[in-house]
């Protein structure tokens, strides 16, 4: 399963499911959190909980609301039986919240097999940040790993997380990099955050390429239009598969070689490693 792009919608606007699963993302998630006000959590959960009793042609997540806030049992027990292909949890602190959120999935009825995975948004509060080595206690339960730039500032009372011209301020860039060594660490997949200007296109792929640059697998998106521009970023392009190919086939005739040349360019193990990643990635 490849999860390049992750689109968000508010639950409690069922009229939108329908067209963000058919958006081309390679996942949707049923937001019960930040984009749902109080007064419209309960028929937010009953929309979310209808659409998962269809037919669904997507993964589809269902982001909880925090574990801290008293609503997240409400939350599951309304999903649980919808049986969500992953959960996403919101202000988590490591390996410890992925146990509470299984304490209450089995409350609920969940049970061993039929427990969904979790996909952590592991950066929002200032402990969480010295959580993110644990995941690879839970990884068996997780899908993935991101890491959201929004709340974390707000909690420690930063005025922004990013600069004038958009890029992160320094100890966000730090979160950012913990987020995608953690996931990696855990085997998991490491999902980027969102890029917030819908109509900047031109930022939105410079954002994603560096994302895919970086070591990321994927990134979350707000807006359909998003999605198309974010799937080209995490697919290789032909050139990059024509290259990769190369060095898979140049090993394969030299199999006792460390050490070779590929187009003029010296190549050894590590490079193998990443053209078979993107071989991958292609397939």
């Amino acid at each position: 399963m490849r999860l390049r792009s992750l689109l968000f919608v508010p639950g409690d606007r069922p009229e939108r499911f329908a067209k963000a699963a058919a958006s081309g993302a390679d996942a949707i998630i049923l937001d019960l959190e930040d984009s749902v006000s109080p007064a419209n959590k309960e028929a937010a959960r009953e929309a979310v909980a209808a659409y998962l009793a269809g037919t669904r042609e997507v993964f589809t997540l269902v982001r909880v609301n925090p574990l801290d806030g008293h609503m997240t049992a409400a939350d599951v027990a309304a999903i649980v039986g919808g049986r969500p292909d992953a959960i996403m949890l919101p202000k988590a602190e490591g390996a410890p919240s992925i146990a509470q959120l299984d304490t209450i999935l089995r409350s609920e009825g969940a049970a061993g097999a039929s427990l969904p995975p979790v996909l952590p948004i592991a950066t929002e509060t200032p402990a969480a940040i010295f959580t993110l080595g644990g995941y690879r206690e839970a990884k068996a339960r997780l899908v993935g790993l991101t890491w959201g730039a929004e709340d974390l500032p707000a909690a420690i009372g930063a005025t922004t997380s990013r600069e004038a011209d958009g890029r992160y301020t320094e100890p966000y860039q730090v979160a950012r990099a913990l987020t995608l060594f953690a996931a990696h660490g855990a085997g998991v997949a490491a999902i980027d955050t969102v890029f917030p200007a819908i109509k900047d296109e031109a930022g939105l792929a410079a954002y994603a390429a560096r994302a895919r640059r970086d070591g990321f697998t994927g990134m979350m998106a707000i807006h359909p239009s998003q999605v198309a521009p974010i799937n080209g970023a995490f697919t290789p392009s032909a050139d990059e598969v024509q290259r990769a190919q190369a060095i898979v086939d140049a090993f394969a005739a030299n199999p006792g070689s460390g050490v070779l040349q590929v187009d003029g360019k010296m190549v050894d193990a590590p490079h193998l490693k990443q053209a078979r990643h993107i071989l991958s990635l292609a397939d």
